[in-house]
C-alpha cells in the first residue's frame, strides 16, 4: 500500500492489490440484506434528528445585517417557499414593535408595503427583503434606523398606528410577510389608483419632512411624482380600463396636477435643505411653468436664489408672492429680511469702496510728494542765487565809484 497515499486519505486505496487479495477481502464482507429485511441502524436512525436538530439551531441564530449589531433578523417560524421580496414588490405584512420594557408602539395587520420605499422604519424595510414568503421573524432595530434622537411624540395623520416612541429607542419588530407580489406598470393602472397611491407616499414624504429626514423625504417624494405624472399622447391623457381607453376629463386632469404640483413645491424645499440649489430650482420651475403665480412655488424659488447669493433675483419674487397673497405673514416676514439684508450688502460695499478709495487716494499722494519737495527746494536755491547775485553786483558798483573818485 502505498503510505503517502494512506496518509493523506480517509479511505484505504485498493489500487495495488493482487487478484488472491482481492479474493479474500471480497470473502471477507458479508453480502448485503434486502431492503425490506436489513434493520435501521442507530446512527441511520439518529442522522435525520441530528440534521433536523442542526437546521433547528441554525434559522434560530441572529443574523447580523449591516454587520455591526444594529440591525439584527432572528427567524421564529420558517416560510412556505424561498421566494423573497425584491427593491419595489408590494409585500403584505403583520408586524408589532415594542420597546425593550416591552411596550407596544407600533402594530399592524396585513398592511401593503412597498419595498425600499421607506413606507416603514428603513431597519425594518431592509429586513423585509432578506425575509422568505410565509416567514416570520424577529428584527431587532438600533434607534439610527428606527426613530433616532427624535423618537415620535404624537401618532401623525401619515402614521396613525404609531404611538409615543421615546428618542434613541431600540424597538424589536415581530413580522410575518404574509404574501408578496410584483408591482403593476404604471400606466396600466386607473385614475383613481394612481392618485390614491401617489397621494399616500406624498404624505409618507412629509412625514420625513418633519422629521428632518430630507433624503427620504426626497425619495418620497420622486416616487409620488411616478404616480402623479399624467401619460400624454397625442389625443391627451388617456386611462385604462374594462371598456378600453377612456380619456380623462379636465376637472380629473386639473385634480392631477394640483396634486403634482404641491409634490414639486416640497420636493424643492427638501432639495433646499441639503443644499442641492440647482436641483431645487428644476423642480420649482415646473411649478412655476404650469402656475406663474403660484405663491408658494415663487416663495420658495425666491429661498433658492438667496441662498445661491442672488438678493435682488430673491426680492424681486418675493416681492411678487407678496402681491398675489397678502394675508401670509411668512412671506412678508421674508421679505422684510431680505430688504435689510440688501440695503446691509449695499452700505457694506459702499464702505469697502469709499475705503478702497481712500487708500488710493493716499498712495497717490505719496507717489506725488517727493516731485513737490524737489521742488521748493529748488526755489529757494534759485532765491540764495538771485541775492548773492544782487549783492556783487552792489560791490562791484561800490568799488567802481572809488576807483573813479579818488
Amino acid at each position: 500500500m502505498d503510505a503517502e497515499k494512506s496518509s493523506s486519505s480517509s479511505f484505504e486505496d485498493l489500487s495495488n492489490l493482487n487478484e488472491q487479495e482481492r479474493a479474500e477481502l471480497a470473502s471477507s464482507v458479508p453480502a448485503p440484506a434486502e431492503a425490506n429485511e436489513q434493520p435501521a441502524t442507530s446512527e441511520q436512525t439518529d442522522k435525520p434528528e441530528s440534521e433536523a436538530k442542526a437546521t433547528e439551531e441554525s434559522e434560530s441564530e441572529c443574523m447580523d445585517i449591516l454587520g455591526n449589531g444594529t440591525l439584527l433578523k432572528k427567524v421564529l417560524k420558517k416560510g412556505r417557499s424561498e421566494l423573497r421580496p425584491e427593491s419595489k414588490d408590494l409585500v403584505t405584512v403583520s408586524y408589532t414593535g415594542r420597546l425593550e420594557d416591552g411596550t407596544v408602539v407600533e402594530e399592524q395587520s396585513n398592511a401593503v408595503v412597498q419595498i425600499d420605499d421607506v413606507e416603514v422604519v428603513q431597519g425594518l424595510d431592509m429586513a423585509l427583503k432578506l425575509m422568505n414568503e410565509g416567514e416570520v421573524a424577529e428584527v431587532i432595530v438600533n434607534p439610527r434606523f428606527a426613530y433616532g434622537e427624535l423618537g415620535v411624540k404624537d401618532p401623525t395623520e401619515q402614521d396613525p398606528v404609531i404611538r409615543t416612541v421615546p428618542p434613541n429607542a431600540t424597538i424589536t419588530y415581530t413580522v410575518e410577510l404574509v404574501s408578496m407580489r410584483e408591482e403593476s406598470d404604471i400606466e396600466a393602472r386607473t385614475y383613481a389608483s394612481r392618485k390614491e397611491i401617489g397621494n399616500r407616499k406624498r404624505l409618507r414624504g412629509n412625514f420625513w419632512m418633519k422629521r428632518q429626514e430630507y433624503n427620504l423625504a426626497i425619495q418620497s417624494y420622486r416616487r409620488a411624482l411616478e404616480y402623479l405624472d399624467d401619460t400624454v399622447s397625442a389625443g391627451g391623457m388617456m386611462e385604462s380600463g374594462s371598456a378600453g381607453s377612456v380619456e380623462l376629463s379636465t376637472a380629473e386632469l386639473q385634480d392631477l396636477l394640483e396634486d403634482r404640483m404641491k409634490v414639486y413645491n416640497n420636493l424643492a424645499l427638501a432639495q433646499l435643505k441639503i443644499s442641492a440649489h440647482e436641483a431645487a430650482l428644476k423642480s420649482v420651475d415646473h411649478v412655476l411653468k404650469c402656475q406663474p403665480n403660484n405663491a408658494k412655488a415663487l416663495y420658495r424659488k425666491g429661498k433658492i436664489l438667496d441662498a445661491k447669493g442672488d438678493t435682488a433675483g430673491a426680492i424681486t419674487l418675493l416681492q411678487k408672492a407678496a402681491t398675489i397673497d397678502v394675508d401670509d405673514k411668512l412671506i412678508q416676514s421674508e421679505l422684510s429680511k431680505l430688504i435689510l439684508k440688501s440695503k446691509r450688502e449695499a452700505r457694506n460695499e459702499r464702505d469697502l469702496y469709499q475705503k478702497m478709495l481712500g487708500q488710493a487716494q493716499k498712495l497717490e499722494q505719496k507717489t506725488k510728494a517727493p516731485p513737490a519737495a524737489q521742488t521748493t527746494e529748488s526755489s529757494k536755491i534759485m532765491m540764495w542765487g538771485y541775492l548773492v547775485g544782487t549783492i556783487l553786483i552792489g560791490v562791484v558798483g561800490v568799488a567802481m565809484y572809488r576807483y573813479n573818485n579818488p
